[in-house]
């Protein structure tokens, strides 16, 4: 029987972080990580983590309750009478604070002195503050406003709330995770990401932290110039995720653990071959039709179709002969399947199976053969104009092999945005090309859905919580509380589980080789090998 290992993971959002660790195995085919306490602010994402976590408490298996629910066969239980137990235990579990407030401060302190009783030094710290202020885009949209310079500065701040965390709790190993705009982001002049890195480091006493990057498989011992800050950067592409996700992870190792390690156990990512593909998440999954943002049938959904697919025939692009070719038979495609096939729903039971998926391991990972029908899975609403330039983009991408930018639409799908002919949003309508990784989910897609068109033309349509929920490698039956754009945002916020979960396996190869060497701590020490960065 293996020692647990307790996971605290605050600014938990939807709880992907969490859900990697709690389904990592260890050798005998036990579940070595137990969250012990997740913290979140957001309403709907906080109910989203108290029903995961009450899952969590059925280790043979989900309740058939829980089935019947998703499948549709009845509504919702009141799990607190069904399972009053069980219930509770997962509202321990969960916390909704917001960090750095006093009352967050007074509850939180007591949670983590009783972890620390109960789990010693075997526990993991992971998260990460929230990333909008260091999003490069999230400036650039806010950056010429004084109110919001003010707001992003204090929440700038917030990493600070994670360190302080990581001095009570003293873990054995911490993981945070950010976009990449924390590399370059700035307070008063002064680099975030170097404050970060030295409150990190210094957070744990006498047991300081030593800092690791999870993609390089280089042995540190010799290595004596400084490293790039972009060393921390995973691109998730890369580790099996059908998503061009690239964001900052800093693995943190406590230093009298660290000096320690043989070298063959440094925790990382090792690459993956194969690339896995939008088709290969998503291709399966049954086709629906969007909604119209007024009066919406799918009669008079498919007239509108028909009525922009005339508008898309009738101004073609000019494009070179092969791709001409091809953007004429796509067209002549869609067209043939609108009006051939029976009307499509807004949302469908069936096709839960991922057939196309390269990826056994993956496709393992969503897949629950309890499931009749996908949750969250119905489509939204949009105005018969943006129905007109998702139809081109889709078509345009297929036979071009790529999303259009805005010189590429002809003037009659040009929608009327004073930024449209400057360049500043060329990529504003972004369909996701079935052959690759999609771009990156983000919570922009609970807005409106122009940056992730589904690669179906004739489906004509944004991604469904669900289908973006897969991108991001959240299991089939993880369901999401709230309405639909909180839904959304929730998915955009979190880190892939299945890309925890694999930092998770190789973070449990520390914990076992720490417990099969009994004199651990009083072997002799070793140089630090932790990863340096530039000041």
């Amino acid at each position: 029987m293996v020692k647990p290992v307790a996971i605290v993971d605050v600014f938990s959002g939807a709880g992907g972080l969490a859900e990697g660790f709690a389904a990592c195995r260890a050798a005998g085919g036990e579940r070595p990580y137990r969250v012990a306490l997740s913290v979140e602010k957001d309403r709907a994402a906080y109910r989203t983590l108290v029903l995961r976590a009450f899952l969590r408490a059925f280790p043979r298996g989900f309740p058939q309750e829980y089935y019947d629910f998703l499948n549709g066969r009845r509504p919702e239980p009141d799990w607190a009478a069904l399972y009053p137990t069980k219930w509770r235990r997962a509202e321990h579990e969960t916390l909704r604070l917001e960090l750095g407030s006093p009352d967050a401060n007074d509850m939180l302190r007591p949670r983590i002195a009783e972890i620390r009783h109960r789990y010693g030094s075997r526990t993991v710290l992971v998260g990460g503050p929230p990333c909008q202020a260091y999003s490069l885009v999230g400036r650039a949209r806010g950056g010429g406003s004084a109110d919001y310079a003010l707001q992003r500065e204090r929440r700038l701040e917030l990493y600070r709330q994670y360190v302080d965390v990581l001095q009570q709790l003293k873990p054995a190993a911490a993981l945070m995770e950010n976009v990449k705009g924390i590399l370059s982001a700035k307070v008063r002049g002064e680099p975030v990401f170097q404050k970060i890195l030295k409150a990190i480091k210094n957070a744990g006493d006498e047991n300081n932290y030593s800092l690791f990057a999870l993609t390089l498989s280089a042995d540190f011992m010799n290595t004596s110039e400084p490293r790039s800050h972009r060393d921390y950067i995973v691109r998730a592409n890369s580790c099996g995720i059908p998503q061009n996700r690239h964001r900052v992870f800093v693995l943190c190792l406590r230093r009298d653990i660290a000096r320690r390690l043989p070298d063959d156990l440094l925790p990382r990512l090792d690459p993956r071959d194969c690339a896995v593909s939008v088709q290969d998440a998503i291709g399966d999954m049954p086709r629906l039709r969007s909604g119209l943002s007024r009066q919406d049938t799918a009669a008079a959904w498919h007239e509108a179709i028909r009525r922009n697919l005339e508008l898309v025939q009738d101004n073609r692009p000019n494009l070179p002969g092969a791709e001409q070719l091809h953007f004429d038979r796509v067209l002549r495609e869609t067209m043939g399947a609108v009006c051939s096939e029976s009307r499509l729903d807004r949302e469908a039971q069936g096709g839960t199976e991922l057939h196309s998926c390269r990826s056994p391991d993956l496709r393992e990972w969503i897949y629950d053969n309890e499931l009749d029908r996908l949750p969250n899975n119905e489509t939204r609403g949009h105005m018969p104009s943006d129905l007109a330039r998702y139809l081109f983009a889709a078509i345009f991408a297929r036979a071009v092999k790529r999303s259009p930018k805005a010189s590429d639409f002809p003037a009659a799908f040009a929608p009327a945005h004073q930024n449209w002919n400057t360049g500043k949003f060329a990529d504003r309508y972004r369909v996701q090309l079935a052959d690759r990784p999609s771009s990156t989910i983000t919570s922009h897609i609970a807005k409106d859905g122009h940056y992730f068109i589904h690669p179906d033309a004739s489906q004509c349509r944004s991604l469904t919580v669900r289908e973006a929920a897969r991108l991001q490698t959240f299991p089939d039956n993880y369901l999401f509380m709230g309405n639909r754009t909180e839904q959304y945002v929730q998915v955009g916020n979190a880190v892939p589980p299945f890309l925890a979960y694999r930092i998770a396996q190789s973070l449990w190869r520390v914990f076992e080789h720490r417990d099969r060497v009994p004199q651990y701590c009083g072997s002799a020490p070793r140089i630090d090998r932790g990863l340096q960065v530039a000041a």
